[in-house]
């Protein structure tokens, strides 16, 4: 008898963003009806704004760095983004296809965003774009702690991922659309292994932003729930409080 696959075992993580590296941009975006790129934009918008006047900080398990231009047009000054992802072909990809003219200002640190070691009081923000569903809520409890050890005091984040919209009328179709459609897209049109299709399990399986937006709160942040499209996606926005005096 065959063993279970772990679908959240790091290992198996990386093999399936490896593998839709190279059609991840366009393949989300069309199967998304371009609402992914919509809801990056409205992450970094509603990030608070770093208190440094030149800010430094992370974006977690970063993917292809889409969500690059939209922080950077709102933070010009930022002095750098250290991109954090486990997936050698979504690093490879940022770079040859997006952001060979943005190099300067772009980081990688190529691990598993919970043992990457990244330094306390680091960063003055942290961003992360569709990356925490891809994480049990043991994992979770990590990456919390994890955020608030890196984030300096008065250091802000937001953070967006997919979302299973419970008690939305239109839920059926979202899910019809993400378990049914994607793996039928996938499976005839692109002949791919079913990768993509994980997408749309790993979302489910998610629930939306609200548990983890309270481990955050745990860990001593202050935490805002945000809900995009009737919770098609939901995320997180706050800040590490100041220290005392």
């Amino acid at each position: 008898m065959s063993t279970p696959t772990d679908i959240y075992d790091p290992n198996f993580v990386k093999g399936v963003f490896d593998r839709c590296s190279e059609r991840y941009i366009a393949v989300s975006y069309i199967c998304s009806f371009g609402f992914t790129e919509r809801w990056r934009k409205q992450c970094v918008a509603n990030m608070p704004i770093p208190g440094a006047s030149a800010p430094a900080g992370y974006d977690l398990m970063a993917g292809t760095g889409e969500v690059w231009p939209h922080l950077l047009k709102r933070l010009p000054a930022t002095a750098s983004i250290t991109a954090v992802d486990i997936s050698t072909g979504m690093h490879k990809r940022a770079i040859d296809r997006l952001h060979k003219h943005r190099a300067h200002k772009i980081d990688f640190i190529e691990d598993d965003v919970l043992v990457s070691k990244l330094p306390q009081n680091s960063a003055d923000f942290v961003i992360s774009t569709f990356g925490i569903k891809t994480f049990t809520a043991r994992q979770h409890a990590q990456l919390a702690k994890l955020v608030a050890s890196i984030l300096k005091p008065g250091g802000v984040f937001s953070i967006v991922e997919a979302s299973d919209p419970k008690g939305w009328p239109l839920r059926p179709v979202y899910l019809f659309h993400l378990k049914v459609l994607l793996p039928l897209v996938e499976r005839f049109l692109m002949r791919g292994a079913q990768d993509f299709a994980m997408l749309g399990t790993y979302s489910t399986n998610f629930g939306d932003a609200r548990a983890f937006g309270d481990m955050l709160a745990a860990n001593g942040l202050d935490v805002q729930f945000k809900k995009y499209f009737f919770g098609c996606a939901t995320g997180i926005i706050g800040q590490k409080p100041q220290s005392s005096p």
